[in-house]
């Protein structure tokens, strides 16, 4: 993510020019922000993570 902010022009409006990429993003970012569930599912995991209740991919592979 790029911190260059880019402004053009004279206008009353403000505005910033952000790639395609960069919006979508956010819009993803905002989207999972705005899921309570989803919110709380990822709390959840860290916890897990936290708390060592978690298998390594590594592990995951080995059963195949």
């Amino acid at each position: 993510m790029s911190s260059e902010i880019k402004s053009f022009g004279e206008h009353k409006a403000r505005w910033v020019t952000i790639s395609s990429d960069e919006y979508e993003s956010m819009k993803s970012t905002l989207e999972i922000l705005s899921d309570p569930g989803l919110m709380q599912q990822i709390e959840m995991s860290r916890k897990d993570y936290k708390a060592g209740r978690y298998t390594e991919l590594s592990e995951l592979m080995d059963e195949k």
